[in-house]
């Protein structure tokens, strides 16, 4: 399990009256904030790759907006503001402790996030039959792996037919701020 880092634009209160219709929404009331990997909720900061990122980026499927080089990442962000950095794992099948050279992430919940899309199957699908509100943390994320993982599984047996069902599970650490 090898983890990949993201830089998300913030999605919350600061964002006016399009937090408040989104909550409105979703019904998520308790959230604080919302940190996912949705790409339309908490899009990449980055617009578009620049040719330099190429050798520092997962070059797999739809992954393109994640990075492998940590340090490299950090020197993009320079001029950025408004974002929130992660560290993330794709699929990982126990809990575990980043590496120490990594502790300045803090391990913040599971996401269920649409490959295809990027679509967060919990924050941003309007809800499912099999998931209560209630279980999402105040950051829109599931706090334990074995429900992170039989919502995965319920959600592709019980909707085949909805694309958002068809997801992975990704562990999300923020860095501390």
């Amino acid at each position: 399990m090898k983890p990949w880092f993201a830089a998300v634009e913030r999605f919350g209160p600061q964002n006016g009256d399009a937090w408040v219709k989104y909550l409105s929404w979703s019904k998520l009331y308790q959230l604080e904030e919302l940190v996912s990997l949705d790409s339309l909720l908490c899009p990449s900061v980055f617009k578009k790759i620049e040719d330099h990122f190429w050798p520092h980026i997962v070059n797999e499927d739809y992954y393109l907006d994640y990075f492998t080089d940590l340090d490299f990442l950090r020197d993009q962000l320079l001029k950025q503001i408004n974002y929130r950095l992660l560290c993330v794992v794709k699929n990982p099948t126990q809990t575990f402790d980043l590496p120490t050279e990594l502790s300045m992430f803090e391990f913040i919940g599971f996401d269920l996030v649409e490959a295809s899309t990027g679509v967060s199957a919990l924050s941003n699908c309007g809800g499912w039959p099999e998931l209560d509100n209630s279980e999402l943390t105040k950051l829109g994320l599931i706090g334990d792996l074995q429900r992170a993982l039989e919502l995965q599984t319920v959600l592709r047996i019980e909707h085949p037919e909805d694309h958002h069902a068809d997801c992975d599970v990704w562990a999300i650490h923020l860095e501390d701020s």
